[in-house]
């Protein structure tokens, strides 16, 4: 009796299932659940109509072109949780403009492409968390012009570039719980950020000195950074002073002390310069003496002409010949007639020596 009702059973839910098409259950306000059917993709013979679908904890593989859900373009919410996705192809979702919550949770999503999200104008709550994100590309936000709800928990962010801050200004609600952030001086504008959004648990994975803090209770010095506070031009040189955020002062660095390296190279370019003036000088005064000691030195001779020696050999020759004859011109004779000429002996000087054979001449004359 009891397998006769088993196979009734079986029979009933096998007929049902071929007369509906499909897996899933249908509520009375168009919500359609497909959860743990092993599904590879939505059921093409849901109704068109329906405005709720929960596609979680499936297989569902995602086109590389085109969009997932071709027919069903009424769709307000979409779970898409517990699937394994890994990325999304670009445009994926741009024919459902009308959906408001999309949950992609636990998908292992490690890369969003720039145009993910393209066409969801109307998207009110994007749920990312228990991902694999590593970054955030900044166009995917330009999309979601209505975004207010955006989770993005427990993925593999480490640090948020200062644009993607700012277009997450713009929405009202930002989880960033459960990331290993790097608290050092990169993350001063997420730390600010925070501070102005009065976050909380969003705490710090490294350095293993700030561990568990909240980033948005560090100050910069913490971080690592120091910023300095910038005051008018009229201000007092008091109150010219170096401002962190933990309200850490420092006097300030005058002109004078910052002016002492200019100071030591100007002294240093001095030196050198007169080291290298000094070293051209003596080369010069090397290479003049060097030059001069190359000249050979002039022989020792009278300026008449001839040496003192060869004078006196003369004088003795002349002395020696007083008994020549008149015709025989005396030798010395010539000599004193070039020295005339040359201008270096006065007009009408006469040697006493050279009267000495004139008189001698007279002398024999008279005894004759």
């Amino acid at each position: 009796m009891a397998p006769a009702c088993l196979l009734g059973v079986c029979s009933l839910l096998c007929a049902w299932s071929v007369v509906t098409g499909h897996p899933c259950s249908l509520d009375h306000q168009g919500w359609a659940n497909c959860n743990g059917k092993s599904l590879l993709h939505a059921p093409s013979s849901l109704p068109r109509n329906i405005t709720g679908l929960d596609l979680s904890f499936n297989s569902l593989v995602v086109p590389r072109h085109g969009t997932l859900l071709v027919h069903f373009a009424s769709l307000h919410s979409l779970n898409l949780s517990s699937n394994a996705l890994l990325a999304l192809s670009p445009a994926v979702f741009s024919n459902l403009g009308a959906l408001r919550l999309l949950d992609l949770s636990s998908c292992s999503i490690a890369y969003l492409h720039t145009d993910t999200f393209k066409g969801l104008g109307n998207l009110h709550t994007l749920l990312l968390r228990n991902n694999s994100l590593q970054e955030l590309e900044v166009p995917f936000f330009l999309p979601l012009k209505a975004l207010f709800h955006l989770d993005l928990q427990h993925n593999a962010l480490v640090s948020v570039d200062p644009w993607s801050l700012q277009l997450m200004e713009a929405v009202p609600q930002v989880r960033l719980e459960g990331n290993p952030w790097v608290c050092d001086c990169t993350a001063h504008p997420l730390q600010q950020w925070l501070q102005r959004r009065r976050a909380v648990q969003v705490t710090c994975a490294s350095p293993p000195g700030l561990r568990g803090r909240e980033v948005a209770a560090l100050d910069s010095q913490d971080l690592g950074c120091w910023m300095k506070q910038r005051f008018p031009r009229g201000a007092s040189t008091a109150q010219q002073i170096t401002v962190t955020h933990s309200n850490t002062t420092t006097p300030p660095t005058t002109k004078a002390g910052r002016s002492w390296p200019y100071l030591v190279g100007f002294l240093v370019a001095a030196i050198s310069i007169s080291i290298l003036i000094a070293l051209a000088a003596k080369c010069k005064l090397f290479h003049k003496n060097f030059a001069s000691y190359r000249h050979r030195p002039l022989p020792e001779t009278s300026s008449i002409g001839g040496s003192p020696m060869e004078d006196s050999s003369d004088w003795d020759r002349g002395s020696s010949g007083q008994g020549a004859s008149k015709n025989h011109p005396m030798p010395g004779a010539a000599d004193l007639q070039a020295e005339d000429d040359d201008g270096f002996i006065e007009d009408n000087y006469i040697q006493p020596s050279e009267h000495l054979p004139e008189e001698e001449e007279r002398e024999v004359h008279l005894s004759i």
